[in-house]
């Protein structure tokens, strides 16, 4: 299981929002490039990179910041969310250098555009499934959908998603632990591995984690609790490879 360290951008700096309200913003950096190149050098195998602002505006609006990330991270793979919502915004990013494009509120709203992005872009798509009590959110989590997580998970394992990351929103910057009961479940219910996210807190919800992962947990993004410092990196990477592999 990989611990996939996050980073958030908002106006060109990284940021991290509380529950995902882009009024309470906290801004730990002002140069993103150079925090990637932290994580990096702090044996980050994956970047979790969100364009915030796109998520809102539903277009990239972060695209020279997320070139030099790009740049620093060299062979590191990155997934990148946030705004995608066409197969030409999808086939650029690929050609500028993201390992993997992820596909939120466009996979709800027009489910036509994941399928042809899961066809052109084999093993390369991922869906964000964002969540309030079982309710999958949309439109940088304002608006509630009425689908259960569960449903929209078993229809997009359907179309080839690579992955899908569950992000719990009512937990997501609180540090208050991961809902690890829903992941397991969703998990435990298909066959496409699962990115935990929202709500990690400390080196035992890692542990806590890494005892499930084998129903079909591949990760979890660290978010708050690494750039507050109630987790250390360093110390959950290698945690996670030492108890999974």
């Amino acid at each position: 299981m990989q611990v996939i360290p996050a980073i958030d951008l908002k106006e060109g700096k990284c940021v991290r929002l509380k529950q995902g309200l882009m009024d309470q913003a906290t801004i730990f950096s002002e140069h993103p490039a150079e925090m990637a190149a932290h994580w990096k050098s702090k044996g980050a195998k994956r970047l979790h990179l969100v364009d915030l602002d796109g998520a809102f505006a539903g277009q990239q609006k972060n695209l020279p910041v997320i070139r030099e990330v790009i740049q620093e991270m060299g062979e590191v793979p990155i997934q990148l969310g946030g705004g995608i919502r066409n197969l030409d915004t999808v086939e650029s990013l690929i050609n500028a250098g993201i390992d993997s494009v992820i596909i939120g509120t466009a996979a709800i709203t027009n489910p036509g555009f994941l399928h042809e992005a899961c066809f052109a872009f084999p093993g390369q798509i991922i869906v964000g499934l964002d969540a309030k009590n079982g309710e999958v959110a949309i439109n940088g989590w304002a608006k509630m959908t009425g689908h259960t997580v569960f449903e929209m998970a078993e229809k997009f394992e359907d179309y080839g998603v690579a992955s899908i990351i569950y992000t719990d929103i009512g937990r997501d910057g609180m540090l208050e632990g991961i809902n690890i009961d829903a992941t397991v479940e969703l998990a435990e219910r298909g066959n496409v591995p699962i990115i935990a996210s929202g709500g990690l807190s400390n080196i035992k919800d890692i542990e806590n984690l890494c005892a499930v992962a084998n129903v079909g947990i591949k990760g979890v993004i660290a978010g708050r609790s690494i750039y507050e410092g109630t987790l250390d990196f360093s110390e959950a990477n290698k945690l996670a490879e030492q108890l999974t592999g």
